[in-house]
């Protein structure tokens, strides 16, 4: 069973996610939302719990994840596509059974990245359509039963694939976008920080996503130190 997904990671806090205000105010109601669903449940109000992450690659929606699961403490499963979507469409049926089963019992973070791979089995070149449509089934009917106590988080940068189906099934869909520049300004000051001032001149590239700001900070950081301290 652990082959199907990734876990005991490096937590994540959400303030090393930087957002911008429309993202951050959309996360935070969320989290007030999920923090007080007692008291929201008593008045019998649905609270939300299924997010769906979509963009473009690199603007944080692992990362977001990550962050969600440490702010409310719950150990996050992230789910190996690859291992679960099988060949053999019988045996993603029976995967996916089991990996909801194993979360179920365990109050945590769902998180499927690159949730394309689910949505569009529709378009796998197999002939049994009757047994496609019982893996589609089997996902909505694994979703719909999701433990309230439970987060699932699915992810994609090409949503445009996913059955609209299973797209119904999230409460919340957030859409993430390369950063603008004062964002990433910030993301920048804060990743430079971690470092001593003489290393930190460099020049900031802008419309571009974090993990690719990430990489040129580490990039230049790394020659500033080789030149200022090696080649002395």
């Amino acid at each position: 069973m652990n082959s199907l997904y990734l876990t005991n990671l490096a937590s994540v806090e959400l303030e090393e996610v930087v957002f911008d205000e429309s993202l951050s105010n959309h996360i935070n109601d969320f989290l007030d939302e999920y923090t007080h669903k007692e008291i929201l449940e008593s008045y019998d109000l649905p609270v939300a719990n299924k997010l769906f992450l979509y963009g473009q690659t690199g603007c944080g929606k692992t990362m977001t994840a990550k962050a969600l699961a440490t702010r409310l403490n719950k150990k996050i499963f992230i789910v190996n596509l690859s291992s679960i979507v099988s060949s053999k469409l019988g045996e993603t049926a029976k995967n996916l059974a089991a990996l909801f089963k194993n979360v179920e019992h365990k109050k945590a973070v769902l998180f499927f990245d690159e949730f394309d791979s689910l949505g569009s089995m529709r378009d796998y070149d197999n002939n049994d359509t009757s047994e496609m449509k019982r893996v589609v089934n089997t996902i909505l009917q694994l979703i719909d039963a999701f433990p309230k106590d439970s987060i699932l988080i699915g992810a994609t940068n090409q949503i445009q694939l996913i059955d609209e189906a299973l797209l119904r099934r999230f409460d919340l869909k957030l859409e993430f976008t390369t950063p603008p520049k004062e964002v990433l300004e910030e993301y920048y000051t804060k990743l430079l920080a971690n470092y001593p001032a003489q290393y930190r001149t460099i020049d900031r590239v802008y419309d571009i996503s974090f993990a690719d700001a990430r990489n040129l900070v580490f990039t230049r950081v790394k020659k500033n130190i080789i030149a200022l301290e090696v080649n002395k």
